[in-house]
């Protein structure tokens, strides 16, 4: 039986995967599936939320029995199956907090993503800081850490914290508590119907300061705005005082907000903050490891440099690392008919977004791999690996020095495809070919032919 939010995105993925694969038509895929999640698993029945009413007609209609095949296939159950608008969620939440509090419900569009966890964020050196703090949080909120103010560029985590620790907090550590997550912006907007006399400034003031936990997205769009920033330090004191556990997400630390009132600013600074910086080359791989994983497929069909591939192409913001892979995933699906996934198949995906020329260039260094490990009866991944054997040694030193004097790539980034190597261990691998091709008949011959077999025919 699926019980966890884990387990239920992993299921909702898995479906997805399936259903994208058995779709005639693409553009239904990314028009009516693609956003669609599940929204909880009531007894015997799946609740999916999509995206409009013409999507629950479309489904009931025209897709249920595919749907459901497929969700019996991945889970050996007999689900019944129910669809529902994501304003229908908002509305249902609303009714529930209506009947309770007898109060006015604000930020209705907000509402926790069941797919963003702690187990579906890939931790690295680079956000692990800012992981451990949210999961301490999530864990034992009030307790410590209050505020907790994590702050980095965009799409490097930030928001997938705010609602890991929002579903670990209402599915896990304290399912009884009410949690808020909101973004500035959707602040700023209910201040704006306040002004206009649509809403009451106590109201506002009451309704957020009656959860327990406040995650407040992009704290850095309320800049210059000085009456909602007043509405807002109330807010947050009065929570804080309670005990009440406030996370806040920026895209700089608190003492660089500018247009941000200085007593704001200064209770930002009480808590913990914490940076997220742009992951390294061996995270990105790891994300992706974990996106192929959710996503049902297998790991094998993919050639192991496509993932170097795109995690140095895309590091520097994960948000775009897995739209691009997202776009390999889909292209492979809808446009090949190979079962494995090689780097041809990849910089033909994504060529539009990287650049022809990036492209060609990254596509010949695969390439000059994959002929040195053809010639010498290996692998790719044995080439660009850490096993240090004769031959295998070898092979990636000529490798090494035919990226080099082939396409004139820089010393660390041929480091970087071979395992992050540094730069002085490049150059010296690179040196011993130069060193052997003088009086080394067999090495000279072998580089020889595998130029023959490099060069463009």
């Amino acid at each position: 039986m699926v019980t966890n939010i884990s387990e239920i995105t992993s299921l909702w993925q898995k479906a997805l995967v399936k259903i994208n694969e058995r779709l005639d038509d693409r553009n239904i895929f990314d028009t009516f599936f693609a956003d669609t999640y599940i929204y909880e698993i009531r007894n015997d029945t799946i609740v999916v939320v999509v995206n409009s009413a013409v999507a629950v007609a479309l489904f009931n209609n025209k897709y249920i029995d595919l749907i459901t095949d497929v969700i019996t296939d991945i889970t050996e159950s007999n689900f019944k199956l129910e669809f529902i608008q994501a304003n229908d969620v908002a509305k249902k939440l609303e009714s529930q907090s209506t009947s309770t509090n007898k109060q006015p419900v604000y930020f209705k569009d907000s509402i926790l993503n069941p797919n963003l966890t702690f187990d579906s964020f890939v931790v690295g050196n680079f956000n692990r800081e800012a992981s451990q703090a949210s999961l301490v949080i999530a864990s034992n909120p009030g307790q410590m850490f209050n505020p907790l103010f994590i702050y980095s560029g965009s799409g490097l985590g930030k928001t997938h914290l705010l609602h890991a620790i929002g579903n670990y907090i209402s599915k896990v550590s304290r399912p009884g508590s009410k949690v808020l997550y909101i973004s500035a912006n959707d602040f700023v907007e209910e201040y704006v119907k306040f002004a206009k006399g649509e809403k009451e400034s106590e109201s506002i003031k009451d309704y957020v300061c009656s959860f327990d936990v406040l995650l407040l997205d992009d704290i850095q769009f309320m800049a210059d705005k000085v009456k909602t920033q007043e509405v807002f330090f109330t807010i947050f004191n009065k929570m804080h005082d309670a005990g009440k556990h406030i996370v806040i997400t920026s895209d700089r630390q608190p003492n660089e907000l500018k247009g941000i009132e200085d007593r704001l600013v200064t209770r930002f600074s009480q808590g913990l903050s914490v940076e997220i910086k742009a992951p390294d080359q061996d995270t990105c791989v790891e994300i992706l490891r974990k996106k192929i994983d959710s996503n049902g497929m297998n790991l094998s069909i993919f050639d192991e440099n496509v993932l170097y591939f795109f995690a140095e192409k895309f590091s520097s913001n994960v948000r775009e690392l897995e739209g691009a892979f997202n776009r390999l995933i889909f292209y492979s699906i809808q446009m090949q008919s190979s079962s494995k996934i090689t780097m041809d198949v990849a910089v033909e995906a994504v060529s539009n977004l990287i650049g022809a020329k990036g492209a060609i260039t990254q596509l010949n260094e695969s390439k000059i791999i994959n002929v040195v490990a053809d010639f010498y009866n290996l692998s790719p991944s044995q080439i660009t690996g850490k096993i240090r054997t004769g031959q295998i040694a070898l092979a990636r030193h000529v490798a090494m020095y035919l990226i080099r004097i082939n396409l004139d790539v820089p010393l660390k980034r041929i480091g970087d495809m071979f395992g992050g190597k540094d730069h002085t261990t490049v150059m010296n691998a690179i040196q011993k070919v130069e060193k052997g091709l003088k009086n080394d008949e067999g090495l000279k011959a072998a580089v020889e032919e595998l130029t023959k077999r490099i060069k463009p025919q």
